[in-house]
């Protein structure tokens, strides 16, 4: 039986005993991952159903790809830019094709009413107030300073701004040319 599946956005063809070199994976050597975007399964020349196919692979290694060295040069400027860029990889082994992950959805599945019911009733009593935030003086501030603040800002938000008066015309009236 082989199966495509994707990770790291690309896709591989894969069958239990291939290794095959992907994007990292968390995970240390040994550590067995389960690949759950399936594409299309199939034996021989017949295809089979992706509902809820998993495949399962061991790490066998983290790895490093090839160095790869990006240059960047602008003639008759003076500009260059030399970097390099080492992809980092897992090596997988994959143990097998087939297995089903219903089972983890229908427990998921439980637990999520559960999770709604607490949501559903919202308890004000039980959520926190927000600290206010620190004085400008910090934690060195007198309490009389931080009860004064308030005030302030309470009278500048009530007290209309006042506009500045307007400059006068530096302008000379233009004189008649009728007399």
């Amino acid at each position: 039986m082989f199966a495509i599946v994707r990770t790291g956005g690309k896709q591989y063809r894969v069958a239990a005993g291939d290794k095959i070199v992907v994007e990292k994976l968390a995970g240390a050597a040994g550590d067995s991952v389960t690949l759950d975007d399936v594409l299309f399964a199939g034996a021989g020349g017949e295809s089979k159903s992706t509902d809820g196919l998993i495949v399962s692979a061991e790490i066998v290694a983290q790895a490093k790809a090839d160095k790869v060295t990006v240059f960047k040069k602008k003639r008759r400027h003076n500009y260059r830019r030399k970097r390099g860029h080492r992809q980092q990889l897992t090596i997988l082994k994959i143990v097998s094709i087939g297995g089903k992950q219903a089972a983890k959805k229908a427990d998921k599945a439980e637990a999520a009413p559960a999770a709604k019911a607490e949501d559903a009733k919202p308890d004000k009593a039980a959520k926190a107030p927000k600290p206010e935030a620190p004085a400008k003086g910090g934690a060195e501030a007198s309490p009389e300073a931080s009860a004064e603040a308030p005030l302030k800002a309470a009278a500048t938000e009530a007290a209309p701004a006042e506009k500045p008066a307007k400059k006068a015309s530096t302008k000379k009236p233009a004189a008649d040319k009728g007399a």
